[in-house]
C-alpha cells in the first residue's frame, strides 16, 4: 500500500515539474515575442516619421512592409541608407 502512495508523489511531483516547465517556457516566449512585436511597430512609426518630417518619400510598398516586419527598426535603418545612396527598393 505504501509503495502505491509513493509512485503517487513521485507521479503527482513530475506534473508540477512539466506544468512549472511549461508555464517557464510560456513566459520566456511571450517576452521575446512583445520584444519583436514592438520593434515591428517602431519599425513602421518610424517610416511614417521619416516621411513626414524629413520627406524621405519611402513607399509603403510590398518589399518595404516585409523588410520592417521581418527586420524592424534595423530593417528601416538599411532601407534609409539604400535610399540615401539613391538605391530605390
Amino acid at each position: 500500500m505504501s509503495l502505491g502512495i509513493a509512485n503517487a508523489v513521485i507521479s503527482e511531483f513530475v506534473v508540477i515539474l512539466l506544468a512549472l516547465l511549461i508555464l517557464y517556457l510560456i513566459f520566456k516566449l511571450g517576452k521575446a515575442l512583445i520584444g519583436v512585436i514592438a520593434n515591428i511597430v517602431l519599425g513602421f512609426i518610424s517610416i511614417f516619421v521619416l516621411n513626414s518630417l524629413f520627406g524621405m518619400g519611402i513607399p509603403f510598398d510590398w518589399i518595404v512592409i516585409i523588410i520592417t516586419a521581418v527586420l524592424g527598426l534595423p530593417g528601416v535603418a538599411i532601407i534609409v541608407i539604400l535610399r540615401l545612396f539613391g538605391i530605390a527598393l
